[in-house]
């Protein structure tokens, strides 16, 4: 356990940043997840809708650092396709 005075702030701050990553990436899987099963679905107009607050939230995820940049723009990039993917199959 921490017993210096900048010790115990350390602590309190990991355990602030801790929670505010954790809300971070926990909004990033859900929004993830609804995509997934739109697409699973074949409801085209909700993976679109789903897909463009999925992508914001994965650029807001690496804005805060909860994301590497290029794990978002793979995730972006493979879903999209998969949305693509479900477009043109139903047209």
């Amino acid at each position: 356990m921490a017993n210096h005075v900048s010790a115990l702030k350390r602590a309190r701050q990991t355990e602030t940043r801790t929670a505010v990553n954790r809300a971070n990436r926990t909004r990033v899987r859900t929004s993830l997840r609804a995509l997934r099963e739109a697409i699973a679905a074949g409801d085209v107009k909700a993976a679109q809708s789903q897909y463009r607050a999925t992508a914001s939230l994965l650029d807001k995820g690496v804005q805060k650092g909860v994301l590497h940049d290029n794990t978002a723009s793979r995730y972006k990039s493979r879903l999209n396709a998969r949305v693509k993917a479900l477009v043109t199959a139903k047209a």
